[in-house]
């Protein structure tokens, strides 16, 4: 039966848009089993936590997009896409050790740029100490759904996120409300989840694990360097990206851990946003990969219209979904007051994101799929220029001239990309 474009995109879309829908709960759960403690330290903690692990892991991003983006070139070109994965479940496994090697000066280090209050700061060395027992998991998770992405085989990332996160909220709620764990119940839920969320893939995928034609196509040198440059030029975007929230934290923490703790609630609109809208971006993975590998210029063009107006309509959803559930929601996550009263002070801003960051998000899914790494580098780096540029005029605002300084990164994002793709179409890139 032949599909009209949209019809396909929506059977690759709708899996991720649930799988990435429910990949928040990770955060949405830690941060509500964790906000009705006693104390603001313990969700303070929490935040301090998990953004070191969303900086770390995140810069390994490139492990999900790179093997995404060669999968599915080699899906459309019809060669061998069982040694994409190989590739990546190994180079995943190698670095997932050696991040556990690592940690105790990554968990310093990290701390220390973060800021914090003595007793915030020691619970998240706690929670950091545990869950980086996950990285290998972790970073073979990325692989694992790269590949399935990019093969169009969009429902074992549904699959393993729905397993990975009702394991950790039924790992949250055993360790910390009923054995009291606190902060390391929650560490432990979530590096536990990572290892469930793995085993799960690897049985979902395991006719793709099987042996390729050949161990020379496996370490063949120069789809190993392919692999390597597009790795490392997603790896720096990657870094620049999480530097950006890496400092964004930091700055909220030295406003105090009220404020940390709310911007923490917060960013969990820019967590849904992100998750909704990556749907229709890793479609465009896959679509815009496919027809890169066929050498199709015009299905290129066809994908990248069809997944820009999706993207259009799910931005004036999320637009209205936060114009109306925005403070129930920050109730739900927590009932301490200060920190409720601070997140709701601060929530028109939330309104904004929709309008300024969904041309990034849907962008980075076309370079991925054209394995644009350069590119996005480039892009990235310069809107990273811009961040601190805001910042610099905005800082006397405190938390206004954050958020302000968020949102303006975010359109500089989309634009210099934007151009870019303009660029290139021109000239059918």
């Amino acid at each position: 039966m032949h599909l009209s474009l949209n019809q396909r995109i929506w059977m690759l879309a709708w899996p991720l848009l649930l799988s990435n829908m429910t990949a928040p709960l990770l955060g949405l759960v830690d941060t509500a089993v964790v906000g009705h403690l006693a104390h603001p330290r313990y969700l303070a903690a929490v935040a301090l936590g998990s953004n070191f692990f969303m900086f770390l892991y995140f810069s390994f991003n490139f492990l999900r997009m790179g093997t995404t983006g060669f999968a599915s070139q080699a899906r459309g070109g019809e060669r061998d896409t069982r040694v994409v994965l190989l590739r990546g479940l190994l180079l995943s496994t190698l670095l997932g050790l050696g991040l556990i090697l690592l940690s105790p000066l990554l968990r310093d280090t990290g701390l220390w740029l973060l800021g914090g209050s003595d007793a915030v700061q020691h619970l998240a060395q706690d929670y950091i100490n545990i869950r980086i027992l996950g990285a290998p998991a972790a970073l073979a998770n990325f692989a694992l759904i790269g590949f399935a992405i990019g093969t169009h085989n969009t429902r074992v990332p549904l699959k393993m996120t729905v397993l990975m996160h009702s394991t950790n909220a039924l790992l949250d709620v055993l360790l910390v409300q009923v054995w009291h764990l606190d902060v390391r119940g929650v560490a432990i839920a979530s590096a536990c989840a990572e290892y469930v969320g793995l085993a799960g893939g690897l049985f979902w995928l395991r006719t793709a694990l099987r042996p390729p034609a050949s161990r020379e196509t496996l370490w063949q040198p120069s789809a190993i360097l392919a692999l390597m440059a597009v790795n490392r030029d997603i790896f720096i975007r990657s870094l620049a990206l999480l530097t950006c929230f890496f400092f964004f934290t930091a700055q909220g923490a030295r406003l105090g851990d009220a404020t940390l703790a709310a911007n923490a609630v917060l960013i969990t609109f820019l967590l849904l946003l992100s998750n909704l809208l990556d749907g229709f971006a890793n479609a465009a993975e896959a679509l815009v990969g496919e027809a890169h590998g066929k050498q199709d210029y015009q299905a290129f063009r066809a994908a990248v219209q069809a997944t820009g107006r999706w993207t259009v309509v799910c931005s004036l959803l999320a637009l209205l979904v936060f114009a109306l559930g925005g403070a129930p929601l920050i109730h739900l996550l927590t009932d301490l007051p200060a920190i409720r009263e601070t997140a709701v002070m601060y929530l028109p801003w939330m309104l904004l994101l929709p309008l300024t960051a969904s041309a990034g998000f849907w962008l980075d899914g076309i370079f991925v799929g054209a394995t644009w790494g350069s590119a996005m580098r480039n892009t990235m780096l310069a809107s990273v220029v811009m961040f601190f540029l805001f910042w610099l005029c905005t800082r006397s605002w405190g938390n206004h001239g954050l958020w302000l300084t968020m949102n303006a990164f975010m359109a500089t994002r989309g634009a210099c990309m934007g151009w870019v793709l303009w660029r290139r179409r021109l000239h059918h890139a």
